[in-house]
């Protein structure tokens, strides 16, 4: 045989070259920052609730800045509104409930959560004083009024399966959007529910002003499991996969300020918290918004990590509870709808 030209193997060599670049870029790209001139815009499902504390402390504690990030942090009290944000893009992340990265795939959506802040709601449903004597449950739910933040809120998916394991339907008792701080009280003291779902610091407020009682008291993981039968993974940073996967520096950063707050939380007392917090987060009570803390910061991991099974206990609730999920449990991909890599890599990083 004649040997081969030099151009003839370059044309040979040159689809497996090429083949090869787009893996090497797609490589790449998970260590690239957002761009330099840009502030990344987070929704926080209500800012000054203590289930999502985390983010407005690690904007407090300067640990945004540390890292180079520009945060802007938004407030909006509805988990369903926060995502549609997200999706829209005039948002890079949302504080909310892992629950809605399982319910947006049932849409076509792909949102992981990157860090994991609690393992357990830290919701509390709490019954008004008035009804106290009545409402004794979720076994007496039926007829009555509930407050939920919205519709299709984690809330709702919440008080529907306490009512469900008492055999009761929503059809059976009427769901009532009460949002959440100022507008669930007024809904209590008006009788515009008989009882709801809320987090503190609403929850010490109202039963300091005698105005309602504990229900069912998902703070801790004892109450968690007694209420609904295992975990219920809640307060995380979801991010479209799309920009995970473009942005992996900036994502870093951003799970690395979590990760340090979330340690700090469990090294430091409630009282230690509030006074690195926003004084009007306290409402002009500052021993009832430490009470608050203290009530509920157990609900908060140390390390940013899902739990074991936690998904999966997520996932059967929206499997009874959401009209999205609901016959399509078998098709969900768990897998996509959360990542430890940035947890674990700021893990390391705070090791050494």
């Amino acid at each position: 045989m004649f040997p081969r030209p030099r151009r003839f193997i370059l044309a040979l060599l040159a689809p497996a070259v090429a083949a090869a670049i787009p893996l090497g870029g797609c490589r790449d790209s998970r260590h690239h920052d957002a761009p330099a001139d840009g502030t990344i815009t987070i929704i926080v499902g209500g800012i000054d609730k203590v289930i999502y504390l985390p983010a407005k402390l690690s904007e407090q504690l300067g640990y945004f800045a540390d890292e180079g990030l520009k945060v802007r942090l938004l407030s909006e009290q509805g988990g369903s509104t926060a995502e549609i944000s997200l999706i829209s893009g005039d948002a890079q992340g949302v504080v909310g409930f892992y629950d809605h990265t399982i319910d947006l795939q049932t849409k076509g959506k792909c949102i992981q959560s990157v860090v994991q802040m609690a393992n357990i709601p830290g919701e509390v449903e709490v019954v008004s004083t008035k009804m106290a004597n009545i409402i004794k449950g979720p076994a007496d739910f039926r007829g009555k009024k509930l407050g939920y933040t919205s519709p299709g809120s984690s809330t709702d998916f919440l008080t529907q399966y306490l009512a469900i394991q008492h055999g009761i339907s929503s059809a059976d008792y009427t769901g009532v959007k009460a949002g959440a701080g100022s507008t669930f009280i007024a809904a209590i003291d008006q009788g515009s529910i008989d009882a709801g779902m809320t987090t503190d610091p609403t929850v010490a407020q109202l039963l300091r002003a005698g105005k309602a009682k504990v229900l069912v008291d998902m703070r801790t993981e004892e109450g968690t499991r007694a209420a609904l039968g295992g975990s219920y993974p809640s307060s995380s940073l979801y991010m479209n996969c799309d920009y995970v996967a473009r942005y992996g520096n900036t994502v870093q950063k951003l799970a690395n300020a979590l990760v340090k707050s979330l340690r700090y939380i469990a090294d430091h007392s409630a009282a230690d918290i509030a006074s690195k917090m926003p004084k009007d987060f306290a409402a002009g009570n500052p021993a009832l918004y430490i009470e608050a803390i203290h009530d509920s910061k157990t609900m908060f991991n140390r390390d940013g990590r899902m739990p074991p099974d936690g998904a999966q206990d997520v996932l059967e609730v929206l499997g009874r509870c959401s009209a999205n999920v609901r016959g399509k449990k078998e098709s969900i991909d768990l897998s996509k709808t959360y990542t430890t890599e940035f947890v674990d890599q700021a893990a390391r990083a705070l090791a050494k």
